[in-house]
């Protein structure tokens, strides 16, 4: 109790900011607004920031609960282990009801802003990251899929929050999210696999081997490529993005190829290809929203 007390007295804003994970909620309202831009109806600025606020909000009571239940594997692992919790500067009550507060709070904004249709989708997502994801990541590396859902689903909330509506333009950038998530992940867990298995944690290379997660980087690059494509029958971008997308695709998809040609690295941490490939798909998301945005009919 008085390890809590003082934990609770020393939280800062910079940890309570921290909770939240500034950058990968960063990443979800990139792809939010893109889903806002690309839908075929406007919508109401008043609505627009709803929905910013609204996804923000859930995005980060999502991660800062997920935080919440990781704290003791998180203490074994490198880039985690500083984090306010398993550091001993928040006690896990203040994180309980950051994560609460804001995912409860984030509903309403967006069943009366915006529709009904955004906040359940915005529910289920919270739901499905913390109740399912996270429980099972030590359980089985297949969490990865399961946590690619929740993860797909913001640029389909810009979506619904046009449209009140699922269809197919909003699927396919939600198919979109879904490709990208797993080799993106999947380069993180090759150079990473050592700090994964002290903490417990599932990861495809430490289950299936690193030859296995090479050739699923593969194919689910080139299910990104092929799904980011169909954007442009659709009709929500023009050939402008058609050629960009296929330029940052096939570099994309010509990189994972080229790792399966490379030797393990016996350190994983020294993994240059993983590491490049991870960095690469960062620029490739950020550039092919861009590119969405850019060439909007």
């Amino acid at each position: 109790m008085a390890e809590a007390r003082v934990a609770e007295q020393t939280t800062s804003l910079r940890d309570l900011l921290a909770l939240t994970k500034p950058r990968i909620t960063a990443m979800v309202l990139v792809t939010t607004a893109g889903g806002l831009w690309l839908a075929p109806e406007k919508v109401p600025l008043m609505a627009a920031l709803l929905t910013v606020i609204g996804t923000t909000l859930v995005v980060s009571g999502a991660n800062a609960l997920n935080m919440l239940l990781e704290r003791d594997s998180d203490r074994f692992m490198l880039r985690t282990r500083n984090r306010p919790l398993p550091a001993g500067r928040m006690s896990p009550r203040v994180a309980l009801w950051v994560g609460l507060a804001a995912s409860i709070v984030a509903l309403p904004i967006l069943a009366i802003g915006v529709n009904l249709t955004t906040a359940f989708l915005a529910a289920l997502a919270n739901v499905s990251y913390v109740l399912a994801y996270t429980p099972m990541k030590p359980r089985s590396h297949l969490s990865l899929f399961v946590g690619a859902v929740p993860g797909a689903i913001p640029p389909l909330l810009g979506w619904t929050a046009a449209t009140s509506r699922v269809d197919v333009g909003g699927l396919v950038l939600f198919g979109v999210l879904f490709f990208w998530q797993i080799p993106h992940f999947l380069a993180i867990a090759l150079f990473r696999r050592e700090d994964y298995a002290a903490a417990g944690l599932k990861v495809m290379p430490n289950e299936a081997g690193v030859a296995a997660t090479k050739r699923a980087m593969v194919n689910y690059t080139a299910a990104l490529v092929a799904t980011s494509l169909l954007v442009f029958p659709l009709g929500l971008a023009g050939k402008g993005y058609l050629v960009g997308a296929f330029i940052i695709g096939c570099v994309f998809l010509g990189w994972a190829c080229y790792g399966l040609g490379r030797a393990d690295v016996p350190v994983p941490s020294k993994d240059r290809w993983a590491k490049s490939f991870f960095a690469y798909s960062i620029v490739y998301l950020l550039a092919l929203f861009a590119l969405l945005v850019a060439f909007r009919p």
